[in-house]
């Protein structure tokens, strides 16, 4: 590695737009008016990201005579939806591992239906036409301490007994798949993930529920709910949609249904990308089967190649700010960018030259158990998904069928489950909300540090079901 970059890795990010990548996009489209006056119709959805945009598109799709509304506070996509990794997972739960640990009676159903749910958005994007780069790579998970070796062996015995078929790789076969000298072992599943452009899905689907006739307004942020008689009123900045059902889909923003505000947390979660790699570094570093992955820690990093080949490489550091504060001045830390890079370094030393073209943050959900949890209001006529903890780019859309199944009234598998029917554990009040993140956070660390070994808090928060994750 060149000696200027060795010494101080932040030299690669001197020049990086602090910008997501994914939006700095000549193909973003221009923002839709706002709502001005009163709107009526079947179903109003608040907000514009994977989870509005796929109950508004599915409600469409159920019912095509439903007039469907849907209203939100910025642009579609500009969240969650636009600053992800792009990782679109079969798991509904977080992973494999989260779900057994929470739901060991129904995993392998839990497995299948993400499994069915991935081939319906394959067939989704085919049907309406919308280019997101999607490739099914599947997903190399990688050890880098040997804690981490004896985890991965353990996780792939657990998911064969459950009818799955990961490979465990040892150190030459998995550095065969990707060359980094901090690999000692993988677990790869070639069938469970695909990457995607997620800026792009997000326009995809706001123009197919466009076609579909759903009436969509951004710039329009929607500030309470109240019930008017049989309807529902969405008041928002200048009128209101009056409906007969709301879904609510504000993901890690205040709920409009206050009671489940203490369940969800906004943790500030950081990414970055390269330029795009030459023919030479990509030999180098030999990814040529493009898998997503992901290192084992409990602090860990996730990373993908590009659509013209760049690493977008993030994770690692997740941050709660005391209040569960959000701020546009938060998506910039260049402390944890610093950190992000020398990892990047010390993962790829092959790539001495490369440096960095983006920098990004921005807010995940988090619950306690990491991964969504549904429930209703106003007698039935309202529901929502919240708490999807950074893996939602699949899983929203399963969750638009659960709270559509909910508000039609419908008996269906989803709605039997243990997961949909049963709620986290809710975050304390400050100051205990942060103080308690906080050791959790350091705990974790900690933890990577001693060989995997989880100190007293951890092994009492596994025992509550409660916990935090990166």
């Amino acid at each position: 590695m060149s000696q200027a970059i060795a010494a101080d890795p932040a030299r690669a990010l001197v020049h990086a737009e602090p910008v997501p990548f994914w939006l700095d996009d000549p193909a973003r489209p221009a923002a839709l008016p706002a709502l001005a006056g009163e709107e009526r119709a079947d179903l109003a959805v608040v907000g514009g990201g994977y989870c509005g945009l796929w109950t508004a598109l599915l409600a469409k799709e159920r019912d095509p005579g439903r007039d469907v509304v849907l209203v939100e506070a910025r642009e579609a996509g500009w969240a969650a939806s636009g600053r992800n990794g792009g990782f679109c997972s079969s798991s509904l739960t977080h992973g494999f591992g989260n779900g057994l640990a929470r739901w060991p009676g129904e995993v392998a159903e839990l497995e299948r239906l993400g499994m069915r749910n991935l081939d319906e958005i394959e067939d989704a994007l085919r049907r309406y036409g919308i280019d997101c780069d999607w490739e099914r790579t599947g997903e190399l998970n990688v050890a880098t301490r040997p804690h981490q070796v004896r985890e991965l062996r353990e996780e792939a015995e657990a998911m064969r007994r459950h009818g799955l078929s990961p490979e465990f790789l040892d150190t030459e076969r998995v550095r065969a798949e990707v060359a980094s000298p901090t690999y000692l072992a993988g677990l790869l599943d070639r069938d469970g993930t695909a990457l995607l452009n997620p800026a792009r899905l997000a326009w995809g689907l706001r123009d197919a529920c466009l076609r579909l006739g759903v009436r969509i307004y951004e710039r329009t942020p929607a500030t309470s709910l109240t019930a008017r008689g049989p309807n529902l009123v969405v008041t928002t900045a200048y009128g209101r949609v009056v409906a007969r059902r709301v879904a609510l889909a504000t993901n890690a923003f205040p709920s409009l249904v206050h009671r489940v505000r203490p369940y969800v947390v906004p943790v500030y979660d950081y990414a970055m990308v390269t330029e795009p790699l030459t023919d030479a570094q990509l030999a180098a570093i030999g990814w040529r089967n493009r898998h997503g992955m992901a290192d084992s820690g409990s602090r860990f990093h996730y990373y993908r190649l590009t659509a013209d080949n760049r690493i977008l490489w993030g994770g690692y550091d997740a941050v709660y700010h005391y209040g569960s504060r959000m701020s546009a001045d938060l998506d910039q830390r260049p402390d944890t960018f610093r950190v992000l890079a020398g990892n990047f370094f010390r993962t790829f030393p092959q790539l001495e030259d490369v440096r960095f073209t983006h920098t990004w943050g921005g807010v995940i959900d988090t619950c306690t158990r990491f991964s969504a949890f549904y429930g209703t209001a106003a007698q039935g006529r309202a529901a929502y998904a919240l708490g999807f903890t950074g893996l939602g780019v699949g899983a929203t859309r399963f969750a638009a069928q659960v709270i559509l199944d909910r508000l039609d009234g419908l008996d269906t598998a989803r709605t039997r489950l243990a997961m949909v029917r049963s709620r986290p554990v809710p975050f304390p009040p400050e100051p205990l909300r942060w103080l308690g993140i906080e050791l959790t956070r350091r705990s974790m660390a900690r933890a990577d540090r001693n060989g995997g070994r989880r100190n007293l808090w951890l092994r009492t928060l596994d025992t509550l079901g409660l916990g935090f994750d990166s």
